[in-house]
């Protein structure tokens, strides 16, 4: 099986960079996770190098001033969506989004993801992801952040209401659960990495509940830190550094 890498800078054919926080450990980015829960999907070894907010420059090869950025031998490939679909392109065996009108849903439901999920998990936790961040990039985070919303993270900051507006947009998500242990179906695939990515950042950080325990979404969870050799419930949270 040949090595992949998806990294800032070239290391050869295996390695890969993590955003990670306070410990070089803590690795919480939701879209560093996506393609790693891919990775795992596909049986495909690589490595990884931890990566902070403020160290630009290495990514300047690939002209993109974020992770993850894959590299596969002399291709390079931003953003997590695309390095998914590259992935199922150029390694089809086990498909992740899979083509046609089943690549449409999966996009369909990352809209979901990106614009409704992941801004009511940012209002639960914002202020626990923040002191995971490194000290060193807290002021950066802080200060891209409040002028994105314009507003300060405190006034950011509402776990109750984020809540809310997330057990909103977990309403087909819950109600999908039900019916099958993966939204995928009986093993999980692309809208499953999609969701968990973003799940995976807010658990990563916070210790704040995210969802009841009797929604199914809450199960999900459980089941996809034990997928895949328990690539993702084997990794490092907050809970660890208390």
């Amino acid at each position: 099986m040949p090595s992949r890498s998806w990294n800032p800078r070239p290391l050869g054919r295996g390695g890969r960079q993590d955003l990670c926080g306070r410990d070089d450990r803590l690795r919480f980015s939701p879209y560093c996770w996506r393609v790693r829960m891919a990775l795992a999907h596909k049986g495909l070894a690589y490595t990884t190098v931890a990566w902070r907010f403020q160290q630009k420059e290495a990514l300047a090869f690939a002209h993109y001033d974020k992770v993850p950025v894959l590299t596969d031998g002399d291709t390079v490939v931003t953003d997590s969506f695309d390095i998914l679909r590259y992935l199922d392109t150029t390694y089809p065996e086990a498909p992740v989004l899979g083509d046609g009108l089943g690549l449409q849903r999966v996009t369909l439901f990352k809209q979901l993801v990106d614009r409704s999920i992941t801004p009511a998990l940012f209002r639960i936790v914002v202020l626990d992801l923040l002191e995971a961040i490194h000290p060193e990039d807290r002021e950066y985070f802080r200060t891209t952040r409040e002028a994105r919303f314009g507003a300060s993270l405190e006034a950011v900051h509402d776990p109750e209401k984020g809540r809310q507006q997330l057990h909103q947009a977990l309403v087909p998500v819950s109600a999908q659960l039900k019916e099958t242990p993966f939204l995928d179906g009986d093993s999980p695939a692309g809208a499953d990495y999609l969701l968990f990515g973003s799940m995976m950042w807010a658990y990563s950080v916070s210790t704040e509940t995210l969802v009841e325990e009797r929604d199914p979404v809450a199960g999900w969870f459980q089941r996809m830190l034990a997928v895949h050799d328990g690539v993702a419930g084997k990794a490092m949270t907050i809970r660890d550094l208390y």
